[in-house]
């Protein structure tokens, strides 16, 4: 009955949302019916809501009487997986995106108190019709709560892959990210309705974009940091199409953020503004086909069904369409706003905003050029690590080399000579990080120290920053400490959100240019040398888990003859699925890890049983995960200030 309840409640939803587009689009002429059009906004999240719930609890009690339960959960996974596989699958997280996207919808509804009543209407409205857009594919093309005639005994569980604790959290931060976008799709194609771009659209725009991309930031993060420890492979990014597909919408979403500021403090950018708007969700809603149409392969894919990723296709043509043509129908009408020299923040952020957007196309082009030449001429190519090593790292690696002289150029006309004065300190640090890494980092690779020495600079500019607003240098100790005391929020973030960059450049590039890895079969008390490590294979063993049987190893790390860690990698099996994982062991060395995994059994010398062991020195990886927690906590320090949470904006 459950199933069946929660069944009416996603239809019911689905009704709502119809309601709360034609009252939404309406209420920008007629206010009489904005608040209808908010009710319907509200409603609509809680009969998705109660849908979502609904599925919680068939997959916590197991009932495999729903086709959704059978083929994605088994009475013998660990609590934690059962409630994630409620969004582990296709069925289940497009639900969940309906979840968040009526969410974010309800979230304006609430908290736009300060709205223009006639934007406001607009924004629910146009919200309303990406629910019903999604909704409907839910309901009719890919139910969660459809039941089965005959009910299987046992389901078949989830993906062994994806009972991870990483991988039950991702999709929910993952999916703030993507739908939070939603909601600044939403904002733009209602300013352009109603033909009026401005500084107070902007200062509204801000912080939803703020909360999508500190999510998307986080879901990412998590993403990645499942792919280095639960696929054995001894890497945290690799390029994979799906993990571009979460990426683009994450540039062009800090490309947002950047020109929104341009358009709040001096009305200039605005069209630009808009567009980004659009091109962001649009994005979100691309990576939504390529994960789940089957048209490219990959182990963060959740389903190859061609024909719903038709329909997924045509959900995009028909909200990117209509965005964008609104778009090029009034873009001629936008205000232009101010002026700007070519030497000004607003140049800087123009010319940051050119780099994410090209970095992004870079990124579409060799995620889509595989399917466009399979196409045309029925080759199958790939595209790999080395092409973005060419095209999108010089690119960023530009955007990071002027990052730090943006905070420090006065806006509408800057002096660059006076910019780079307050930067020397700061360049005089880079310099010396970079030959010290040269000089003492063996072996000794030019663009690798020139990396750490971008990751330092991205640091010590973001630190130059806060230094020349508290005068920090030249003013005595008890004016310094109340300037920083007195420094806004949204500083505080911005500045931790550019150093986390700077931390993650510098874990991206030790652990790219000085990573060791080494292989080999090893009889118990075997040995690997590592680097400067060694490790010992003392004894493997059979254990059981709560779904699966494992071999576990027992692995000593030693350096310079004393131990340093004890490790247990394991190969699992599950039973009910038939899949064999390996759980890696990590030995954490400060910012470094000693990354090791177990491998297959196999005909050692004598006739002794061996084990494939592989093992990998990570120098500095722990950063690569640092740097975007601070850029995602900078994010949500931004979003805290006073003067960017989602009610303010009556006095712009």
């Amino acid at each position: 009955m459950t199933a069946e309840l929660g069944a009416f409640a996603l239809a019911l939803a689905l009704a709502l949302a119809v309601a709360q587009m034609a009252l939404g689009l309406a209420g920008g002429r007629r206010p009489a019916l904005a608040g209808a059009a908010e009710g319907a906004s509200v409603g609509g999240f809680l009969a998705v809501a109660a849908a979502f719930a609904a599925l919680v609890v068939a997959f916590v009690t197991s009932d495999f009487s729903v086709a959704n339960v059978a083929a994605n959960s088994h009475t013998a996974k660990p609590m934690l997986y059962k409630v994630a596989g409620a969004w582990g699958n296709h069925e289940g997280s497009m639900l969940l995106w309906c979840l968040a996207l009526t969410g974010f919808g309800a979230g304006v509804a609430l908290f736009g108190r300060t709205l223009p009543a006639a934007l406001k209407s607009r924004v629910l409205g146009v919200q309303g019709a990406l629910g019903v857009l999604f909704l409907a594919y839910t309901v009719f093309a890919s139910n969660p709560l459809a039941r089965v005639v005959m009910p299987p005994v046992e389901g078949r569980s989830l993906n062994p892959l994806l009972q991870d604790p990483a991988l039950a959290f991702h999709p929910p931060f993952l999916y703030l990210g993507y739908v939070g976008f939603s909601v600044v799709f939403s904002f733009a194609a209602a300013a352009l309705i109603g033909g009026r771009i401005d500084a107070a659209w902007a200062r509204w725009v801000r912080p939803w974009t703020l909360a999508a991309w500190a999510m998307l930031t986080v879901g990412i993060t998590l993403g990645a940091f499942w792919a280095y420890y639960e696929l054995g492979w001894g890497g945290w990014w690799f390029w994979d199409p799906v993990e571009n597909a979460s990426f683009m919408p994450w540039l062009i979403g800090a490309a947002l953020l950047h020109s929104a500021i341009v358009t709040e403090k001096r009305g200039a950018l605005g069209g630009w503004t808009v567009f980004l708007a659009l091109a962001a969700f649009t994005f979100s809603m691309l990576g939504a086909f390529l994960v789940r149409s089957g048209v490219l392969t990959s182990v963060h894919a959740f389903a190859v069904d061609p024909t719903r990723g038709v329909l997924l296709l045509s959900i995009l043509g028909v909200a990117a369409g209509a965005g964008f043509a609104l778009f090029a129908w009034r873009a001629p009408t936008l205000q232009q706003g101010g002026v700007f020299a070519p030497v000004s923040r607003e140049s800087l952020i123009v010319l940051n905003n050119i780099l994410l957007t090209a970095a992004t196309a870079t990124v579409l082009l060799g995620t889509l050029f595989p399917l466009i030449r399979e196409a045309v001429t029925g080759d199958t190519v790939s595209v790999g690590p080395p092409f973005f090593a060419l095209t999108f790292v010089p690119l960023m690696a530009l955007g990071m080399l002027l990052l730090p002289f943006g905070p420090l150029t006065a806006w509408k006309r800057g002096d660059a000579r006076a910019a780079a004065d307050r930067l020397k300190l700061a360049g005089a640090i880079t310099v010396a990080a970079g030959v010290a890494t040269f000089a003492a980092v063996e072996p000794r690779k030019a663009l690798a120290s020139a990396g750490v020495a971008l990751g330092v600079w991205l640091i010590a500019g973001a630190v130059a920053e806060v230094a020349e607003r508290t005068r920090m240098f030249r003013a005595p100790w008890a004016e310094v400490r109340r300037r920083l005391t007195g420094l806004p929020r949204g500083a505080w973030g911005m500045t931790l959100a550019h150093a986390g960059l700077g931390v993650f450049t510098l874990g991206a590039v030790f652990e790219t240019s000085w990573k060791v890895e080494a292989a080999e079969a090893l009889s118990l008390n075997g040995k690997l040398s590592v680097g400067a490590y060694e490790l010992t294979l003392n004894e493997v063993g059979i254990v059981e888990g709560p779904n699966y049987l494992a071999e576990r190893g027992q692995v000593t790390v030693t350096r310079g003859g004393r131990t340093v860690c004890e490790a247990a990698p394991e190969r699992r099996f599950y039973p009910t699925g038939g899949q064999t994982t390996s759980e890696v062991a990590l030995c954490n060395r400060g910012l470094d890890q000693v990354y090791i995994v177990l491998g297959e059994r196999r005909a050692g010398e004598g006739g002794q049983p061996a084990w494939l062991l592989r093992g990998y020195f990570n120098p500095w990886v722990q950063l690569i995960f640092l740097g975007p927690l601070l850029m995602a906590i900078g994010g949500l320090v931004s979003l805290s200030d006073r003067r960017l949470r989602f009610g303010v904006g009556s006095k712009a």
